[in-house]
């Protein structure tokens, strides 16, 4: 029987327009989320990660292509687990939102399991504009 072993959530920012973060180095990962999922001694096995998220951008006037970028650890160089890259074209004048869903399978069980995440732009002048959110379960067998 699949079990819960621990659900966390980072809310960076909870409502549309509510930041102006700008993205200043093209293809650089900024921290959006991260959360930290607590094993416990008798977890089962096959133990799963389910996240989901959000992130809002307003795009400049160009093609852009933005980056969900999602690790097991909190530096954008650990190891990758979910990345995925959506382009928007010219006419694209509103904030755009992205959102995700990812899994981790059989992640090695330590006392916390850490996961950030990140988004990137490969164009200045995109601005982090808000919801952003960032959750993650924990399930065994």
């Amino acid at each position: 029987m699949t079990q819960l072993i621990d659900a966390r959530t980072s809310q960076n920012a909870s409502l549309a327009n509510s930041i102006a973060i700008p993205i200043l180095v093209i293809n650089t990962p900024q921290l959006f989320g991260q959360i930290g999922l607590v094993t416990t001694a008798g977890i089962g096995a096959n133990p799963r990660v389910q996240f989901k998220g959000t992130v809002t951008v307003q795009l400049p006037l160009a093609l852009a292509g933005i980056t969900i970028t999602i690790v097991r650890g909190t530096v954008s160089t650990d190891p990758v687990i979910y990345s995925a890259t959506s382009t928007f074209n010219l006419s694209v004048l509103a904030p755009q939102v992205i959102t995700f869903s990812a899994d981790d399978f059989n992640p090695p069980i330590t006392p916390q399991l850490t996961y950030t995440a990140f988004v990137s732009s490969n164009l200045l002048g995109t601005v982090r504009v808000g919801p952003e959110n960032f959750d993650g379960v924990l399930y065994s067998d």
